[in-house]
């Protein structure tokens, strides 16, 4: 009996230690894209062996659309990455969920309670931002949560998109980019923000140097406010996709954190 217990003890210590599950990725893109714009980074993340999701978003307001993402989360099991590209990390902000372990947002907004992401463009504090008429465009839509079922959506003129939003793409990719662009509703941006998830969950931040949408000032503000891991690119606003290789490796370093 006393050698099949030293025997089994001698097994249990030789035993390797079961490694921590990988945490699944979710993208959550921003206004005036779709779930397309991460298309370069989560082919990167797979190759690596990372499971990847990449939820619509509806592009109708923070607490809404952050609610539409939760729906996501839900159904994943284990721990979670949640990333946020531009305005999808106001959305991200607003989710709670405890399965998120981290946050990382790219080129994005990163709100206190309170703010409105029109604040983060502020021409006064954070000068540079070409998102102004005539790039910027509104039309009415047709919407179930408008008044009388409509609302106003801006969105980025065809042919101001490559310049003001990705100008560090090709002709045909900034083509394929206005093709799958998708209006955000105006009071999207008017929305106070809740009390924001980055505090109190560690969090990545990486700048656009080249944003012409966001300025890189207000982004470096946020970051440091917020107390984020901080790396900065030499992108466009779209840096996810033109450059995806450097955001996918932003993005692992929060999933093996």
């Amino acid at each position: 009996m006393a050698a099949l217990s030293l025997s089994l003890t001698a097994v249990v210590v030789a035993a390797p230690a079961q490694a921590a599950p990988r945490p699944t990725i979710v993208l959550v893109h921003g206004a005036f894209a779709d779930t397309t714009s991460w298309d370069g980074v989560a082919a990167q993340l797979r190759t690596d062996g990372y499971t990847v999701v990449t939820p619509e978003n509806p592009l109708r307001g923070p607490a809404y659309d952050a609610a539409a993402v939760q729906r996501t989360l839900d159904t994943i099991s284990g721990p979670i990455v949640l990333v946020g590209h531009s305005y999808g990390g106001f959305v991200i902000s607003q989710l709670h969920d405890p399965d998120v372990e981290s946050l990382v947002y790219i080129a994005a907004f990163a709100p206190v309670r309170g703010e409105i992401a029109q604040l983060a463009l502020d021409p006064i504090r954070f000068p540079g931002s070409q998102l102004l008429p005539p790039a910027l465009q509104v039309k009415v839509v047709d919407d179930p949560r408008g008044i009388a079922g409509k609302n106003l959506d801006g969105y980025v003129a065809p042919d101001r998109f490559h310049d003001v939003f990705a100008q560090d793409v090709s002709d045909a990719t900034a083509a394929d980019m206005i093709a799958h662009q998708r209006p955000i509703a105006i009071a999207a941006n008017l929305e106070p923000s809740a009390a924001p998830s980055w505090v109190g969950t560690p969090s990545w931040y990486l700048v656009s140097g080249g944003d012409r949408v966001i300025p890189p000032s207000s982004q470096r503000f946020m970051a440091n406010r917020m107390g984020a891991r901080t790396s900065e690119i030499d992108a466009s606003h779209a840096s996810l996709v033109s450059r995806p290789v450097e955001v996918a490796a932003v993005v692992e370093a929060a999933a093996s954190n």
